[in-house]
C-alpha cells in the first residue's frame, strides 16, 4: 500500500462523499456515490448498504470493487481497492454506522431516505495515491498525546469518586477544548444511564436519565461502541430519544416530574464513548458542540483512552468507598426547631422523593434519602457508611455490583441544587452525614 487506512481516516468522514465503482458479472461498469465508508481495522472499511441498489447487487455477484476517496482539508485523493466479504446487519458496527447515517441524513434533509439496512465489509486489497494538486492545510493539527497524558494523570490522582467527576470534564475543558459534556452511569440493572456530573450547561441535570437505546448515549451504552456524528441528527437528540422512549413505554405522565437532560437542543456534533473496566461497563462519556465537524477521529482515540482511565478509577473508588466498614454509632443530633416544617413526600411505586411539592429524585437514590430521613425523625441519627446502606434491605440494593458511592454524589448535588437546608457530606472513606436545618413531616404515599 502507498498509504495506510489509519493515514487517511479523515478521508472517510463524509465530508466529501466517496465513489464507488464496480462491475457487473456481464462487464457493465457501475458508478454511485457512497454515503458512509467506515473504517472497521487496519485491513477492513464498511459501505452502507441502504437499498437493494445496483452497486449491492454486483458486489453480490462479483465482489470487486474501487472507491475513491478524498481529504477534506488538503483535497488528496485515494482509491481503495476493496473486495467485498460480508453484510452485517446487527451489533456494535452497525449500530454505529446508523447514527452516523442518521447524521448525514439530518444534515441533508433526507432522513426519510438513508435508511441503513446493512454495514457491507470490504477488506482493502490495495491503498494507491493519485497524483493531483494538494492544497496546504490552513489549521495546523492538534497532537492530543499531551491532553491525554496530563487528564488521565489528575484521574489516577483522584482519591475520592465526586472530584475524580469534577477533574474529568474540568480536564476536558482545559486540555481538550471541549465546552459541553456529561459523565453517565449504569443502574444497577444495565437497563438506563443517569447523570452524575455535566459541563458548560445552565443546569446541570445531575439525576437525569436515559434508556440504553435511546439516542446516541443510550446506543453507545447498549453496543458498547463508540459513536460520533459530526452534523445535526434530531433522531439522536436527547429531548427526542427521551420523549419517544417514554412515549413508547406509556410513560408519557412521568414526562412531568423527570428531570430534564442538560445537552444542546441542536447539537452540530457529538462524541460518545463507553467507559469500561474489567469487562464490565460502567457509564458513557459524552461530550457536544454546537459546531460542525467539531470532533475527528483522533478526538474520539483520545476520549476512549480518557474513558479506559476513568473505568479503572471509577470501579476502584466504588470498590474502596464499599469496603469500610460500619463504625459506631454516634449521637443522636438535636432536631432542628423553629423554623416551618417541611412535608417530604415518598412514592412507593418508584421511590419518587417530593420536597413539598417540588420533585427530587426517584430511584435508588430517592430509597436512600427515605431511609436517611426516617432515621433521623425516628432516631435523630445522621451519621452512616457506605457498608452499612449496601447492607440495609430497607433499600433493596442488589447482589450485583450497584455503584452506590456515585448514587450518594448524585443524592448530595440535587439536594445542593434543591434544598439549602438539606445535604449530605463527606466525612471521610465510605462514610458521610446527613445535614438537617429544618423540622421534617414525612408522608408515605402508595401511587403517584
Amino acid at each position: 500500500m502507498s498509504a495506510t487506512l489509519n493515514a487517511i481516516r479523515a478521508c472517510l468522514d463524509g465530508v466529501i462523499p466517496a465513489v464507488i465503482a464496480t462491475c457487473a458479472p456481464d462487464g457493465t461498469p457501475n458508478v454511485a456515490y457512497a454515503s458512509q465508508v467506515e473504517l472497521v481495522d487496519c485491513d477492513h472499511v464498511a459501505l452502507s448498504f441502504q437499498f437493494f441498489n445496483k452497486t449491492h447487487a454486483n458486489v453480490l455477484a462479483h465482489p470487486l470493487a474501487t472507491v475513491l476517496v478524498i481529504h477534506p482539508q488538503t483535497a488528496a485523493c485515494y482509491r481503495l481497492y476493496l473486495r467485498f466479504e460480508r453484510t452485517e446487519t446487527e451489533g456494535a458496527l452497525f449500530q454505529r454506522m446508523k447514527a452516523r447515517l442518521a447524521g448525514i441524513a439530518s444534515h441533508t434533509g433526507m432522513s426519510g431516505v438513508f435508511r441503513l439496512l446493512g454495514a457491507d465489509i470490504y477488506r482493502v486489497l490495495r491503498i494507491e495515491r493519485i497524483d493531483a494538486q494538494e492544497r496546504r492545510r490552513q489549521d495546523a493539527e492538534r497532537n492530543l498525546l499531551p491532553a491525554v497524558r496530563l487528564l488521565t494523570q489528575r484521574i489516577a490522582a483522584a482519591s475520592a469518586m465526586d472530584a475524580l467527576f469534577e477533574q474529568t470534564l474540568d480536564g476536558l475543558g482545559r486540555q481538550f477544548g471541549v465546552e459541553h459534556a456529561m459523565l453517565l452511569l449504569c443502574d444497577r440493572a444495565h437497563t438506563r444511564l443517569y447523570t452524575v456530573a455535566s459541563r458548560g450547561y445552565a443546569a446541570s441535570g445531575v439525576g437525569s436519565e436515559i434508556p440504553f437505546g435511546a439516542g446516541i448515549v443510550g446506543v453507545v451504552a447498549q453496543y458498547r461502541t463508540s459513536i460520533r456524528i459530526n452534523h445535526k441528527a434530531a433522531e439522536y437528540a436527547y429531548g427526542h430519544a427521551v420523549r419517544e422512549s417514554a412515549l413508547g413505554e406509556g410513560a408519557a405522565d412521568t414526562l412531568e416530574t423527570a428531570i430534564p437532560f442538560p445537552g444542546l437542543a441542536e447539537p452540530g456534533s457529538q462524541l460518545a464513548v463507553p467507559i469500561e473496566a474489567g469487562g464490565e461497563l460502567l457509564g458513557v462519556l459524552y461530550a457536544e458542540s454546537a459546531q460542525d465537524l467539531r470532533f475527528s477521529h483522533d478526538d474520539e482515540d483520545a476520549l476512549g483512552a480518557v474513558a479506559a482511565a476513568l473505568g479503572v478509577a471509577v470501579r476502584a473508588l466504588r470498590d474502596e468507598a464499599d469496603s469500610e466498614e460500619a463504625g459506631e454509632p454516634a449521637a443522636p443530633a438535636a432536631p432542628a426547631v423553629g423554623a416551618t416544617p417541611v412535608t417530604v413526600r415518598r412514592y412507593r411505586r418508584d421511590n419518587s422523593i417530593f420536597l413539598g411539592d417540588d420533585y427530587l429524585i426517584k430511584g435508588v437514590a430517592g430509597a436512600i434519602l427515605w431511609r436517611l430521613l426516617s432515621g433521623y425523625v425516628r432516631d435523630g441519627r445522621v451519621d452512616y457508611s457506605n457498608r452499612e446502606l449496601r447492607l440495609d434491605p430497607a433499600i433493596g440494593l442488589p447482589d450485583v455490583v450497584d455503584n452506590l458511592e456515585a448514587r450518594l454524589i448524585l443524592l448530595a448535588k440535587r439536594l445542593s441544587e434543591r434544598a439549602d437546608w438539606l445535604g449530605i457530606d463527606k466525612t471521610g472513606r465510605g462514610r458521610f452525614r446527613l445535614r438537617v436545618t429544618r423540622p421534617l413531616r414525612l408522608v408515605e404515599q402508595a401511587a403517584g
